[in-house]
């Protein structure tokens, strides 16, 4: 019988051709996936770091964004993803350190893998893993800076200077003082607002000098599509009243979608007619609402600019829809779909409005609104420097908004890594067991950000972490990686600073407030 039993057919549970791996060499490749992938990134960190090109089929991208990079490599590796989704993590999270949270993530499991290698099971990796975790979270709460208890003038200098290290390892950071200044006014700016960052806006202009690039306290767009009449128009108004539309403003001949008999001239004309009739009754209605200004999502024709510009009007169409809702939010108006019941209470205000030039662009200011809003118009050379630009204020304009909401910063370069690693190795040597060598091997795996920060600065990663180790066993907690002057310094008295809520939401996703 049990000869028998052993003849019956297998159940088939999953799709045919569906890979089963489990076990120890599973867990091997899952780890040598990630640590392709983290290898991949690993000479973008730091303000030595090298920039990557990626091109995706399409279009050529470069950049030294972790987060960017690892958006474009198209990874399939299942558990390569992780890695992707923990960097688009740290980028909505905080905005800055995305290169840094995968070297960690990559470093952690390369030190696990020997221990997976002689068998010891997962869980116990894991479990001393998360004490680990949390006594490096302890001790860096215990090591932050708090700028909350600083006066404003003070306070506003440590802003700069977070933002300039947000900035030093990016394209710009050449000209980092002036976009951490730049950054700091804009965040400052819409402090307070609900919408935050939301309410900042950046604008690329080809052409000029990266020193060229403004700060705009309102809203400023590109001009949008103009028919004939456009030139005529006022470029400039004081206290305008702003009308935000969702409505064609074209003269649209009915005979394109519909079927109309007739049977004499007179019905024909009094078709042709009521497409006038219709165009004209909506412009009256703009017009006798009072507004100065008729921004529209949908296209303003040609008949429609010329009768607006008739009457004194400024009038723009096919305005973008991020820059529409924006414009809603500061003036204070509401995007109507219809040109029915216009009145006082649906029209938006701003101190000022003029139409200037900027580079080989004509731009749209809305400045003085009720609410408060920043735009940042960017100059540089070829396009993919301003969009690269573009993302590095980004990272510097989260970091600063993380860092008004939770005001504590700590010193960056390595610095607080090699700390965390002293402390817990001393940790380490009051427990016993397996755990000691996992929390060790933690230890040693926080040294990868120093280690690499060297390494792209050309220096001598062995020496100078064998440095760094004897400083931070002698209390000397700030000392970090010096990639100007190719040694070892003090990075808090450098102002190489990095907000606390940064480097806590790198080591555990779960603690950022």
């Amino acid at each position: 019988m049990a000869g028998y039993g052993g003849m019956q057919p297998g159940i088939i549970l999953l799709r045919e051709g569906t890979d089963q791996s489990q076990g120890k060499a599973q867990l091997i490749s899952n780890i040598n996936a990630c640590q392709a992938v983290a290898d991949t990134v690993r000479t973008t960190l730091g303000p030595r770091g090298m920039d990557k090109l990626v091109f995706d089929g399409q279009r050529v991208t470069i950049s030294n964004d972790g987060a960017t990079i690892m958006k474009l490599l198209d990874i399939v590796h299942p558990a390569a993803k992780t890695l992707v989704d923990i960097s688009m993590s740290q980028d909505a999270e905080v905005g800055d350190g995305t290169t840094s949270v995968v070297l960690l993530a990559g470093e952690f499991l390369r030190e696990a893998k020997p221990y997976i290698e002689e068998g010891v099971h997962p869980q116990v990796i894991i479990k001393a893993y998360r004490e680990a975790c949390a006594v490096a979270l302890k001790k860096l709460d215990s090591m932050a800076v708090h700028l909350d208890v600083m006066d404003p003038a003070a306070r506003n200098d440590m802003l700069l200077k977070s933002a300039a290290t947000s900035l030093s390892s990016k394209l710009v950071s050449g000209h980092k003082e002036f976009f951490a200044k730049m950054v700091v006014d804009a965040v400052n700016q819409v402090d307070g607002s609900p919408l935050g960052v939301d309410m900042i806006g950046m604008k690329k202009v080809p052409g000029g000098a990266l020193q060229e690039s403004v700060l705009v306290d309102g809203v400023a767009f590109k001009r949008t599509f103009s028919y004939a009449g456009f030139e005529q128009m006022t470029k400039m108004f004081v206290k305008p009243k702003i009308v935000l539309l969702n409505v064609e403003l074209e003269l649209k001949a009915e005979r394109d979608n519909a079927e109309v008999r007739v049977d004499n001239i007179a019905a024909y004309q009094q078709v042709v007619d009521a497409e006038w009739d219709i165009i004209y009754e909506k412009l009256a209605k703009i017009v006798d609402s009072g507004a100065n200004i008729v921004l529209s999502r949908l296209a303003i024709g040609d008949l429609a600019t010329q009768y607006f510009a008739d009457r004194g009007l400024f009038c723009a169409g096919r305005v973008v829809d991020d820059d529409m809702k924006r414009m809603a939010k500061a003036v204070g108006a509401a995007v109507q779909t219809s040109c029915n019941d216009l009145n006082e209470k649906v029209l938006g205000n701003c101190a000022k409005f003029e139409e200037k030039q900027v580079g080989g662009e004509r731009f749209n200011f809305f400045t003085g609104c009720t609410a408060a809003t920043a735009t940042i118009i960017m100059r540089g050379g070829a396009e993919q420097f301003l969009e690269e630009a573009h993302r590095s204020l980004h990272d510097a304009i989260m970091n600063t908004r993380r860092l008004i909401d939770n005001p504590s910063v700590i010193a960056g370069g390595g610095a607080i890594e090699m700390e965390l690693s002293a402390h817990l190795r001393d940790y380490s040597r009051s427990i016993y067991g397996k755990h000691q060598l996992l929390i060790a091997a933690y230890a040693k795996a926080l040294e990868v950000i120093p280690r690499q920060v060297s390494s792209n600065a050309g220096m001598d990663s062995t020496d100078v972490l064998n440095k760094l180790r004897m400083k931070h066993a002698h209390d000397q907690k700030w000392m970090g990686v010096d990639v100007v002057n190719n040694g070892i310094c003090d990075t808090f008295e450098s102002f190489v600073w990095e907000a606390t809520v940064m480097k806590r939401n790198a080591l555990d996703r779960k603690s950022v407030v």
